[in-house]
Protein backbone atom coordinates (compact mmCIF):
# COMPACT_ATOMS: atom_id res chain seq x y z
CA UNK A 1 0.00 0.00 0.00
CA UNK A 2 1.15 3.59 -1.08
CA UNK A 3 -0.55 5.65 1.54
CA UNK A 4 -1.63 3.22 4.55
CA UNK A 5 0.94 1.95 7.02
CA UNK A 6 0.62 0.15 10.27
CA UNK A 7 -1.10 -0.61 12.70
CA UNK A 8 1.86 0.96 15.01
CA UNK A 9 1.35 0.90 18.79
CA UNK A 10 1.19 3.88 19.42
CA UNK A 11 2.97 5.92 23.13
CA UNK A 12 -0.42 8.01 23.27
CA UNK A 13 -3.48 6.84 21.01
CA UNK A 14 -3.09 2.80 20.72
CA UNK A 15 -2.84 1.16 17.95
CA UNK A 16 -2.70 3.11 15.27
CA UNK A 17 -3.69 2.64 11.46
CA UNK A 18 -1.74 5.11 9.82
CA UNK A 19 -2.36 7.38 6.71
CA UNK A 20 0.53 9.23 5.27
CA UNK A 21 -0.99 11.63 2.68
CA UNK A 22 2.75 12.63 1.57
CA UNK A 23 4.15 9.70 0.97
CA UNK A 24 6.99 10.35 -1.57
CA UNK A 25 8.95 13.26 -0.02
CA UNK A 26 8.69 15.22 2.95
CA UNK A 27 6.21 18.27 3.11
CA UNK A 28 5.83 20.58 5.68
CA UNK A 29 6.07 24.30 6.73
CA UNK A 30 8.07 23.72 9.71
CA UNK A 31 11.92 22.38 9.98
CA UNK A 32 11.97 21.34 13.64
CA UNK A 33 14.97 20.44 15.32
CA UNK A 34 13.87 17.13 16.10
CA UNK A 35 12.27 15.84 13.69
CA UNK A 36 13.33 12.20 12.41
CA UNK A 37 12.63 13.26 8.74
CA UNK A 38 15.19 14.72 6.48
CA UNK A 39 16.03 18.06 6.01
CA UNK A 40 13.91 19.84 3.40
CA UNK A 41 12.98 22.98 1.78
CA UNK A 42 9.31 24.19 3.61
CA UNK A 43 6.91 24.47 1.61
CA UNK A 44 3.09 25.79 1.96
CA UNK A 45 1.05 22.89 0.37
CA UNK A 46 1.69 19.66 -0.44
CA UNK A 47 2.64 18.82 -3.76
CA UNK A 48 0.94 16.11 -6.48
CA UNK A 49 -1.86 15.48 -3.70
CA UNK A 50 -2.78 11.81 -3.43
CA UNK A 51 -7.00 11.76 -4.28
CA UNK A 52 -9.45 11.28 -1.98
CA UNK A 53 -10.75 7.92 -3.75
CA UNK A 54 -7.18 6.26 -3.65
CA UNK A 55 -6.13 6.61 0.05
CA UNK A 56 -10.38 5.51 1.16
CA UNK A 57 -9.85 2.57 -1.37
CA UNK A 58 -6.53 1.73 0.16
CA UNK A 59 -8.11 2.41 3.66
CA UNK A 60 -10.86 -0.21 3.16
CA UNK A 61 -8.72 -2.87 2.12
CA UNK A 62 -6.13 -2.51 5.36
CA UNK A 63 -9.79 -2.17 7.98
CA UNK A 64 -10.87 -5.60 6.25
CA UNK A 65 -7.39 -6.67 7.31
CA UNK A 66 -6.15 -5.43 10.97
CA UNK A 67 -7.44 -4.29 13.93
CA UNK A 68 -6.67 -1.51 15.95
CA UNK A 69 -7.84 1.56 17.73
CA UNK A 70 -7.71 4.71 15.88
CA UNK A 71 -7.35 5.85 12.02
CA UNK A 72 -4.03 8.48 12.19
CA UNK A 73 -4.05 11.28 9.78
CA UNK A 74 0.01 12.11 8.97
CA UNK A 75 1.91 12.94 6.66
CA UNK A 76 5.96 13.10 6.18
CA UNK A 77 5.36 16.48 7.39
CA UNK A 78 2.14 18.63 7.98
CA UNK A 79 -1.27 17.16 6.98
CA UNK A 80 -3.58 20.10 6.89
CA UNK A 81 -1.34 21.04 3.70
CA UNK A 82 -3.57 18.57 1.73
CA UNK A 83 -5.60 20.65 -0.20
CA UNK A 84 -8.41 17.93 0.10
CA UNK A 85 -8.11 17.62 3.92
CA UNK A 86 -12.05 17.79 4.87
CA UNK A 87 -13.36 16.10 1.81
CA UNK A 88 -10.93 12.72 3.19
CA UNK A 89 -12.47 13.86 6.85
CA UNK A 90 -15.93 13.66 5.67
CA UNK A 91 -15.31 10.64 3.30
CA UNK A 92 -13.26 8.13 6.40
CA UNK A 93 -16.24 8.93 9.08
CA UNK A 94 -18.56 7.48 6.47
CA UNK A 95 -17.05 4.17 6.66
CA UNK A 96 -15.05 4.12 10.16
CA UNK A 97 -17.96 2.68 12.15
CA UNK A 98 -16.73 2.64 16.11
CA UNK A 99 -13.07 3.63 15.12
CA UNK A 100 -11.88 6.87 16.03
CA UNK A 101 -10.39 9.63 13.54
CA UNK A 102 -7.56 11.39 14.58
CA UNK A 103 -4.83 13.89 13.04
CA UNK A 104 -1.09 14.72 14.17
CA UNK A 105 -0.60 18.15 13.58
CA UNK A 106 1.77 20.81 14.24
CA UNK A 107 -0.82 23.58 14.44
CA UNK A 108 0.64 26.01 11.69
CA UNK A 109 -2.75 26.14 9.69
CA UNK A 110 -5.09 26.97 13.15
CA UNK A 111 -5.71 30.20 12.54
CA UNK A 112 -7.63 29.47 9.43
CA UNK A 113 -11.34 29.07 10.16
CA UNK A 114 -11.90 26.44 7.33
CA UNK A 115 -9.13 24.06 9.03
CA UNK A 116 -10.65 24.65 12.56
CA UNK A 117 -14.18 23.77 11.00
CA UNK A 118 -12.22 20.51 9.27
CA UNK A 119 -10.41 19.71 12.47
CA UNK A 120 -13.77 19.53 14.18
CA UNK A 121 -14.90 16.81 12.35
CA UNK A 122 -12.33 14.16 13.64
CA UNK A 123 -12.31 12.25 17.03
CA UNK A 124 -9.28 13.12 18.45
CA UNK A 125 -6.82 15.98 17.59
CA UNK A 126 -3.04 15.98 18.33
CA UNK A 127 -1.81 19.73 17.88
CA UNK A 128 1.50 20.67 18.80
CA UNK A 129 3.10 23.78 20.74
CA UNK A 130 6.57 23.38 21.88
CA UNK A 131 6.96 27.26 23.00
CA UNK A 132 5.12 30.00 23.53
CA UNK A 133 8.49 32.11 23.78
CA UNK A 134 8.77 33.62 19.99
CA UNK A 135 12.69 33.44 19.95
CA UNK A 136 12.43 29.99 21.58
CA UNK A 137 9.74 28.75 19.23
CA UNK A 138 11.73 30.29 15.83
CA UNK A 139 14.88 28.36 17.27
CA UNK A 140 12.94 24.62 17.88
CA UNK A 141 10.25 24.77 15.26
CA UNK A 142 12.07 26.66 12.71
CA UNK A 143 8.69 27.65 10.84
CA UNK A 144 8.39 29.73 7.14
CA UNK A 145 8.63 33.16 7.86
CA UNK A 146 4.92 33.99 7.18
CA UNK A 147 3.99 32.10 10.25
CA UNK A 148 3.47 33.61 13.76
CA UNK A 149 3.31 32.37 17.34
CA UNK A 150 0.63 34.80 17.92
CA UNK A 151 -1.63 33.13 15.39
CA UNK A 152 -1.05 29.95 16.53
CA UNK A 153 -1.52 30.66 20.01
CA UNK A 154 -4.88 32.67 19.32
CA UNK A 155 -6.20 30.06 16.47
CA UNK A 156 -5.57 27.22 19.68
CA UNK A 157 -7.65 28.96 21.92
CA UNK A 158 -10.50 30.08 19.45
CA UNK A 159 -10.43 26.27 18.35
CA UNK A 160 -10.82 24.86 21.92
CA UNK A 161 -13.36 27.16 22.65
CA UNK A 162 -15.85 26.14 20.11
CA UNK A 163 -14.67 22.18 19.49
CA UNK A 164 -16.83 19.18 20.71
CA UNK A 165 -13.97 16.73 20.23
CA UNK A 166 -10.59 15.61 22.35
CA UNK A 167 -7.77 18.03 21.94
CA UNK A 168 -4.35 16.84 23.03
CA UNK A 169 -1.88 19.61 23.01
CA UNK A 170 2.04 18.22 22.98
CA UNK A 171 5.06 19.90 24.41
CA UNK A 172 7.95 18.09 22.85
CA UNK A 173 11.42 18.85 24.71
CA UNK A 174 14.55 19.24 23.70
CA UNK A 175 17.09 19.62 25.99
CA UNK A 176 19.08 23.00 26.31
CA UNK A 177 16.07 24.68 24.04
CA UNK A 178 12.95 24.42 25.84
CA UNK A 179 13.92 22.53 28.94
CA UNK A 180 14.13 25.65 31.50
CA UNK A 181 11.24 26.01 34.11
CA UNK A 182 11.13 29.68 33.19
CA UNK A 183 9.24 28.21 29.86
CA UNK A 184 6.63 26.17 31.21
CA UNK A 185 6.16 28.69 33.47
CA UNK A 186 4.91 30.92 30.34
CA UNK A 187 3.40 27.94 28.40
CA UNK A 188 1.25 26.90 31.72
CA UNK A 189 -0.36 30.21 31.14
CA UNK A 190 -1.45 29.66 27.79
CA UNK A 191 -2.68 26.41 28.26
CA UNK A 192 -4.88 27.12 30.78
CA UNK A 193 -6.34 29.69 28.44
CA UNK A 194 -6.51 26.46 25.62
CA UNK A 195 -7.70 24.22 28.43
CA UNK A 196 -6.95 21.34 26.09
CA UNK A 197 -8.71 17.49 26.99
CA UNK A 198 -5.23 16.41 27.91
CA UNK A 199 -1.06 17.78 27.50
CA UNK A 200 1.09 15.39 25.95
CA UNK A 201 5.27 16.16 27.20
CA UNK A 202 7.42 14.55 25.43
CA UNK A 203 11.08 14.42 24.34
CA UNK A 204 12.82 13.17 21.17
CA UNK A 205 12.06 9.82 20.82
CA UNK A 206 13.79 8.90 17.21
CA UNK A 207 17.13 9.75 15.68
CA UNK A 208 16.51 13.65 14.64
CA UNK A 209 17.90 15.31 11.69
CA UNK A 210 20.06 17.80 13.68
CA UNK A 211 22.66 17.30 16.68
CA UNK A 212 19.62 18.01 19.47
CA UNK A 213 19.23 15.80 22.70
CA UNK A 214 16.40 14.08 24.53
CA UNK A 215 15.60 14.68 28.01
CA UNK A 216 15.41 11.99 30.79
CA UNK A 217 12.18 10.47 32.26
CA UNK A 218 13.28 11.86 35.44
CA UNK A 219 13.42 15.64 33.47
CA UNK A 220 10.29 15.76 31.96
CA UNK A 221 8.63 14.68 35.01
CA UNK A 222 9.97 17.59 37.13
CA UNK A 223 8.33 20.14 34.07
CA UNK A 224 5.37 18.64 33.81
CA UNK A 225 4.50 19.36 37.25
CA UNK A 226 4.79 23.21 36.18
CA UNK A 227 1.64 22.52 34.02
CA UNK A 228 -1.28 23.21 36.81
CA UNK A 229 -4.97 22.25 36.76
CA UNK A 230 -4.34 19.86 33.76
CA UNK A 231 -4.57 16.01 32.50
CA UNK A 232 -0.69 15.87 31.83
CA UNK A 233 0.50 12.75 30.53
CA UNK A 234 4.31 11.73 29.36
CA UNK A 235 4.74 10.02 26.80
CA UNK A 236 7.61 8.06 26.76
CA UNK A 237 8.87 4.29 26.37
CA UNK A 238 11.21 4.48 29.28
CA UNK A 239 9.82 4.13 33.23
CA UNK A 240 10.96 6.68 35.80
CA UNK A 241 13.27 6.20 38.29
CA UNK A 242 12.92 8.25 41.24
CA UNK A 243 11.97 7.96 44.78
CA UNK A 244 8.54 7.33 45.74
CA UNK A 245 6.06 9.43 46.96
CA UNK A 246 4.16 9.04 50.21
CA UNK A 247 0.57 10.76 50.30
CA UNK A 248 -2.40 10.45 52.70
CA UNK A 249 -5.77 10.22 51.90
CA UNK A 250 -6.26 13.97 51.68
CA UNK A 251 -3.00 14.41 49.77
CA UNK A 252 -3.99 12.29 47.34
CA UNK A 253 -7.78 13.14 46.23
CA UNK A 254 -5.73 16.89 46.39
CA UNK A 255 -3.81 15.41 43.70
CA UNK A 256 -5.82 14.02 41.71
CA UNK A 257 -8.20 16.86 41.74
CA UNK A 258 -5.02 19.11 40.04
CA UNK A 259 -3.71 16.85 37.67
CA UNK A 260 -5.03 13.34 36.96
CA UNK A 261 -2.68 10.52 37.14
CA UNK A 262 -2.14 7.42 34.75
CA UNK A 263 -1.47 3.77 36.01
CA UNK A 264 2.07 4.41 35.01
CA UNK A 265 2.17 8.12 37.20
CA UNK A 266 0.47 5.86 39.79
CA UNK A 267 3.47 3.64 39.75
CA UNK A 268 6.05 5.73 39.72
CA UNK A 269 5.16 7.89 42.10
CA UNK A 270 3.07 6.08 44.92
CA UNK A 271 4.63 4.20 47.30
CA UNK A 272 3.45 0.71 48.45
CA UNK A 273 1.09 2.56 51.28
CA UNK A 274 0.22 5.08 49.36
CA UNK A 275 -0.97 2.75 46.35
CA UNK A 276 -3.55 0.79 49.13
CA UNK A 277 -5.07 4.28 50.07
CA UNK A 278 -5.40 5.02 46.65
CA UNK A 279 -7.43 1.87 46.23
CA UNK A 280 -9.24 2.09 49.00
CA UNK A 281 -10.20 5.84 47.79
CA UNK A 282 -11.33 3.88 44.64
CA UNK A 283 -13.17 1.02 45.50
CA UNK A 284 -15.42 3.81 47.80
CA UNK A 285 -16.24 5.93 44.83
CA UNK A 286 -13.54 8.82 45.92
CA UNK A 287 -11.97 8.19 42.27
CA UNK A 288 -13.18 7.58 38.80
CA UNK A 289 -11.25 6.78 35.51
CA UNK A 290 -11.73 8.89 32.33
CA UNK A 291 -10.36 8.19 28.90
CA UNK A 292 -8.79 10.89 27.18
CA UNK A 293 -7.36 10.15 23.76
CA UNK A 294 -7.44 6.46 24.53
CA UNK A 295 -5.44 6.93 28.10
CA UNK A 296 -7.12 6.06 31.14
CA UNK A 297 -6.52 8.74 33.77
CA UNK A 298 -7.64 8.84 37.34
CA UNK A 299 -9.27 11.28 38.95
CA UNK A 300 -11.19 12.78 41.89
CA UNK A 301 -14.59 12.65 41.21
Amino acid sequence: MKYIFGPLASRRFGMSLGIDLSPDEKSCNFDCIYCELVRATKIEKIANPPKVDAVIAELKEAMCKFDFDVITITANGEPTLYHYLDELIDAINEIKGEKKLLILSNASTIERQDVRDSLSKLDIVKLSLDSVNEQTFKKIDRPMKSIELKNIIDGLIKYSQNCSNELVLEVLVVKGINDKVEEFTLLNRVINQINPARVDISTIDRPPAYDVEALTYEELYTLSKEIKNQTVFIATRKNIDAKKESFNEDDILKTLSKRPFTKADIEDVFDAKTKERFNSLFAFGKIEIVKVGNIDFFRTV
